[in-house]
């Protein structure tokens, strides 16, 4: 067996409206309702399922928890350009721009926290 690619990931979080607006408003993630029911964000090819409630939609994992995950989403754009476009929405950097090492290779990224305190770090892969 090979894996090829990661589809989707779920997240629990306290307050869907205001996890809507931070990935809609901030990152620019496209809002879809699945089924009528369960909220998800999606952007390029993947998507993040939204559980509003710890073990909403079953199966889930064992011990679902509010701001647990640490999340890095790359970008095409300039990471200095990014710093300056998150920092104008008003959110606060954690930390950066830093080099990381990546899935493929050397990275320049930033670290920031979502309503719930996962980490969100969003990178450019250096070329």
């Amino acid at each position: 067996m090979k894996i090829n690619r990661i589809d989707h990931i779920a997240v629990t979080v306290k307050d869907v409206e205001k996890t809507l607006d931070f990935y809609t408003r901030v990152l620019g993630m496209e809002h879809e309702m699945c089924d009528g029911v369960q909220h998800a964000l999606r952007f390029g090819h993947q998507k993040i399922n939204l559980h509003t409630y710890k073990g909403e939609f079953q199966p889930a994992a064992q011990c679902p928890e509010y701001g647990s995950q640490d999340l890095c989403f790359i970008v095409d754009d300039d990471i200095e350009d990014v710093k300056a476009d998150i920092e104008s929405k008003g959110v606060e950097i954690v930390e950066g721009i830093i080099d990381q090492e990546g899935a493929l290779g050397l990275m320049k990224s930033i670290y920031f926290r979502d309503p719930d305190g996962n980490l969100i770090e969003l990178a450019e892969y250096c070329k």
